[in-house]
């Protein structure tokens, strides 16, 4: 394993999941239309950003263990395959989320020699 690949099996989940966590943060959004009046709007953007807030705590976590976030990551992918029937929203939602849950495991897997190879 390179230090190149090492560096990314490291970061690369902890990356991804800050950036994934701002990809569904920006759903949110859509609490803001037109006609809404700012208390309702502000409100449903909250409850809106509650999946977001749980993701970036699960990568908080994550940081430290990453078995965390493997677990998490795979089982909410999972979970979102099963209440989400439409199979766009399934590949953009689970896909990202499976994927970061797949590095973060294997992050874990290789933890030490990743930390060795990248901190020399």
């Amino acid at each position: 394993m390179t230090t190149t690949s090492a560096r990314f099996m490291l970061w690369g989940p902890r990356v991804l999941g800050i950036l994934l966590t701002g990809f569904l943060a920006m759903f949110a959004l859509d609490a803001f239309s037109e006609g809404k009046p700012f208390g309702q709007a502000f409100t449903d953007f909250a409850i809106h950003l509650v999946p977001a807030v749980v993701l970036l705590a699960i990568v908080a976590a994550s940081w430290r263990w990453e078995w965390v976030g493997g677990v998490a990551f795979v089982a909410l992918a999972v979970a979102y395959v099963t209440m989400v029937r439409r199979l766009d929203w399934i590949l953009v939602i689970s896909g990202p989320l499976l994927v970061v849950g797949a590095l973060f495991l294997l992050s874990w897997r290789f933890h030490d020699e990743l930390r060795a190879r990248v901190h020399r």
